[in-house]
């Protein structure tokens, strides 16, 4: 005896994909899952949102350093589940990418845009908005500021880590006026 099987899989219109599994005309299982992500982040991605996070980090007064502070820093912010420093740890060594709720609140914690943190610069060629400086900001940003950081973000890590420690032993320079 034979029995004809087979399987169907319906993308919903509302982000939903169902599974039917028809065995010998009679519906056996029906699955109903909400789809996240249909393209899984490439390593070069994740590697990239692992840069781009840490640079983040850097620049944010607390300057939290390691996967427990980044961990400590994040869960004090975010109102779901908390997550672990395990979890943090796959972020920062560029393992993993975090989910949207996650992202939108480091987005928020870190003062970055969020598509910056997950995607990178835009690829349109599009300026970077420039935000109203708050008026205690000792230096507040100029177009040709913001373009230069946008060159460097572009450096390779090597080379922009080259060009922040440079910076930094220019500007703590005690002979400079």
């Amino acid at each position: 005896m034979n029995i004809h099987s087979e399987s169907y899989v319906c993308l919903n219109w509302d982000g939903f994909i169902s599974i039917e599994i028809d065995v010998a005309c009679t519906v056996v299982y029906v699955r109903r899952m909400r789809l996240h992500n249909l393209a899984m982040p490439t390593t070069d991605e994740k590697l990239a949102f692992s840069e781009r996070l840490k640079l983040a980090l850097r620049r944010v007064p607390e300057k939290p350093e390691g996967p427990t502070a980044v961990a400590r820093f994040f869960n004090l912010r975010y109102l779901g589940e908390p997550v672990s420093t395990q979890t943090v740890d796959k972020w920062l060594k560029g393992r993993t990418i975090p989910k949207p709720d996650k992202l939108e609140t480091l987005a928020k914690a870190l003062n970055v845009d969020l598509h910056w943190l997950h995607y990178g610069p835009g690829s349109n060629g599009s300026k970077t908005k420039v935000k109203a400086p708050a008026p205690d900001d000792k230096y507040p940003p100029s177009a040709e500021s913001i373009e230069l950081a946008n060159k460097i973000g572009s450096l390779t890590p090597h080379n922009r880590y080259l060009v922040e420690e440079l910076v930094a032993q220019l500007y703590d320079d005690p002979d400079k006026g």
